[in-house]
């Protein structure tokens, strides 16, 4: 009897087993085939278009390098001189420029990437030789938003580098505004 409620058992979780084996398992990109770039989102495309940050200069933010768009949204509270001011949207204006100009090289190369594997024309060489111009501007756009950051450091006094800092929410401090805390860095 016992060992006929053990086989029993066994062969219930055998049959649950065999029926989960035949169940398709959903992937994560499951509705993603209908992008226009499969390797890319709306937002990403959007983003790079636009030249916005998107966190490619973390780096260079949470280790006490601001900024050029926080710091133009920030400039009455870091007390921007005039020359200040006009140097940092400068910097902001070429940085975005130069970014834009990647972003968009770059969303053309992962369209052409997505062409190559959608009309089945992709080798190994054209694959090897796609991702490197891919991931070089990938650098090239990172290396945008990580200089305008250095630059901008050169603009600021330390004290208002502190200051950035603190309204951004790192670190505590006293100069942290309540509602800073809470927002994540796009740029």
């Amino acid at each position: 009897m016992f060992k006929l409620r053990y086989a029993i058992l066994g062969l219930c979780l055998l049959s649950t087993s065999i029926a989960s084996a035949n169940q398709p398992i959903p992937s994560p990109y499951a509705g993603q085939e209908q992008r226009d770039i499969k390797a890319l989102s709306p937002d990403e495309i959007k983003s790079y278009l636009a030249g916005s940050g998107a966190g490619f200069a973390k780096a260079a933010e949470l280790n006490h390098y601001p900024g050029p768009a926080h710091v133009l949204a920030l400039s009455q509270q870091l007390q921007l001189s005039p020359e200040q001011h006009a140097r940092t949207e400068q910097q902001f204006n070429s940085m975005q420029a130069d970014a834009m100009r990647l972003g968009k090289a770059l969303v053309e190369q992962e369209q052409w990437l997505d062409t190559l594997f959608a009309t089945a024309s992709i080798s190994t060489d054209t694959l090897q030789s796609t991702l490197k111009d891919i991931a070089t501007l990938q650098a090239q756009i990172r290396q945008v938003h990580l200089e305008a950051h250095l630059v901008q450091k050169t603009i600021l006094t330390p004290d208002q580098v502190k200051h950035y800092d603190a309204l951004r929410g790192y670190g505590a401090s006293e100069d942290r505004a309540p509602d800073q805390g809470t927002h994540h860095h796009t740029h």
